[in-house]
């Protein structure tokens, strides 16, 4: 039966795709008792979901070949015998017949009592089976509540899929992006919390807050994921699948027309010029930020040559990487940030760091650099070395005060001085820059850039810092807000002091992708921004069409601001 299901659409979009939980589906029981007239019904039902389950495993079983096929075949198997168990069938029709128990009810009693005698038995292998036993009855019970036709059930297995998760990881979105995701649905979580993030970088629909999702949607339901309107369809209706085509046609005309920007100048529509660069840290969006006319790299994360091993990356393989970034650029500058990881992430990247009470407020970033002065070192003779193939710019993150920076800039003149020795060719200089993340960094600006050469700002971490308000913490979602007025000033702030300086400031944080932001941050003074690749047309169209001496004149009257209403009441919209 059709049901829409409200939640918060964190990445826009559709995707009409069969649903893939990652965490079990919990089954609750209707315990009130049939009557007499209800009795073949509710037998029929069952019968038909055992035919569903016996169908689904036969399935599975035509769409696994080679290798696979002989791994899978055992379990296949075991789960087809126990759905024929005469005595399981025997037993569930007793108890519909003679108990008038509903057919849900019936199942979970047979699980929980056949699962008790599985697990006492004293053979481990018999033991073991009692998974089997539950995924078994966990697939009828599925089937049981599944309220699907035919043709649905067709369309279904032609799509790919839709992550239904209560809080999905950054890892499980990306897992699944080159196997088949369309979208992610998930019960909790924030527009700025790092999978959703991802789902926008990666342009697919995600919804969250979506509260019944766990208990509403069962493996491949067929569900059209609405990241416009903030709803999830289950089972949907004919008129929502022309809505989707509808949508789908819509979509195409703008990539369309968007094709148009991708290598135009980025240039205001009263002639002022704005570099747009992308974010990137894999060779795909390296190769996508050229393939799109992308200004440059304003921030390649380096955190993935550290992550996911037993041991640290040494000089030459990250000056591999970071080659491979200056060449693939062909001449647009690049900005590499240096190691931003603490003790929340620390375990699988060679690094022994002690376990924190607060790894958001503790060592990490340039912290953890100045801490770790070999791996500091190693790090940035790799960045000076690829600096001899190409523009390179290396950027601190987590800065709080000058002192880092003069710490920071002593490292860099020593292994320049180093690699001059051992013959390597480098430049005479690199820019160093600090990032602007710290309330405290983003107050001190004009004191950090007489030593730092350039800043970038990162909203996302200086947002929360501002707001005290955890940017993955879903019940702080209103609190958590770009467009906070403290933070527009905060921005203001810096943009001015690198003004006085004469220091280029960018932003990097992820508004500066919101093409409904864009004349926002124009307005603040912002020349250079840096985002996803996937947004750069999309920023550059709406760039297009601003008037950035008219938006200029309205800075003093947002930094004044009481709120968000205020803001927006000022700028022009989309």
């Amino acid at each position: 039966m059709r049901r829409v299901l409200t939640g918060v659409a964190v990445a826009p979009g559709m995707a009409l795709g069969r649903a893939r939980r990652v965490q079990p589906r919990r089954y609750s029981a209707d315990a009130r008792p049939l009557e007499a007239a209800e009795v073949e019904a509710e037998i029929a039902r069952l019968e038909a979901a055992l035919a569903h389950a016996r169908a689904e495993i036969a399935e599975v079983r035509g769409r696994l070949q080679g290798v696979l096929r002989r791994e899978a075949e055992p379990f296949l198997d075991a789960h087809a015998l126990l759905l024929d168990d005469p005595e399981l069938h025997a037993g569930l029709l007793a108890m519909i017949r003679s108990g008038r128990c509903r057919a849900g009810a019936a199942l979970i009693a047979q699980r929980d009592r056949l699962g008790a005698l599985f697990g006492a038995m004293a053979d481990p292998y018999l033991r073991s089976r009692r998974e089997d036993f539950d995924q078994v009855i966990g697939r009828v019970l599925a089937a049981l509540e599944r309220d699907t036709s035919v043709e649905e059930r067709r369309l279904a297995a032609r799509v790919g899929d839709i992550l239904v998760a209560e809080s999905p990881t950054p890892a499980e979105v990306a897992a699944l992006a080159n196997h088949g995701l369309l979208g992610v649905l998930a019960s909790s979580g924030s527009a700025y919390s790092h999978s959703a993030i991802l789902a926008r970088s990666l342009r697919l629909p995600m919804l969250t807050g979506v509260h019944e999702a766990l208990d509403a949607v069962g493996d491949d339901d067929l569900v059209l994921l609405d990241g416009e309107r903030g709803e999830a369809v289950l089972h949907p209706a004919a008129q929502d699948l022309a809505r989707y085509r509808q949508w789908q046609r819509d979509a195409a005309r703008d990539e369309q027309r968007r094709a148009g920007f991708a290598h135009a100048p980025s240039r205001s529509r009263d002639g002022r010029r704005i570099d747009l660069h992308a974010n990137a840290e894999r060779v795909a969006e390296i190769a996508a930020a050229r393939a799109l006319g992308a200004d440059g790299v304003g921030l390649y994360r380096t955190e993935f040559l550290f992550l996911h091993r037993d041991a640290l990356p040494g000089e030459d393989e990250q000056f591999e990487a970071y080659r491979e970034l200056v060449l693939g650029m062909g001449g647009r500058s690049v900005t590499v940030r240096t190691l931003d990881i603490g003790a929340d992430k620390a375990d699988g990247s060679g690094l022994a760091l002690a376990s924190e009470p607060n790894p958001a407020l503790g060592v990490r970033g340039l912290r953890l650099s100045l801490r770790q002065p070999a791996v500091f070192r190693t790090q940035l003779r790799a960045m000076l070395r690829a600096a001899a193939l190409g523009p390179l710019r290396i950027l601190l993150p987590m800065v709080t005060t000058a002192a880092e920076l003069r710490a920071a800039r002593a490292h860099v003149d020593a292994c320049a001085v180093a690699l001059r020795g051992e013959g390597h060719a480098i430049p005479d200089a690199v820019a160093m820059g600090a990032m602007i993340e710290v309330p405290a960094a983003a107050l001190c600006a004009r004191a950090l850039l007489e030593i730092a050469d350039f800043a970038a700002i990162g909203t996302n971490d200086l947002t929360q810092y501002v707001l005290a308000a955890d940017r993955g913490n879903d019940a702080l979602g209103e609190l958590y807000d770009p467009l906070h007025p403290a933070l527009l000033r905060l921005i203001a702030h810096v943009v001015a002091a690198g003004r006085r300086a004469g220091r280029p400031v960018s932003l990097c944080g992820e508004i500066a992708g919101e093409p409904a932001q864009l004349p926002l941050l124009l307005a603040l003074g912002l020349t250079e921004l840096s985002m996803h690749p996937a947004r750069l047309l999309a920023v550059r169209e709406r760039l297009a069409g601003m008037d950035i001496g008219a938006l200029r004149a309205l800075a003093p009257r947002l930094v004044r601001a009481s709120d968000r209403d205020a803001v927006a009441a000022l700028l022009p919209s989309a």
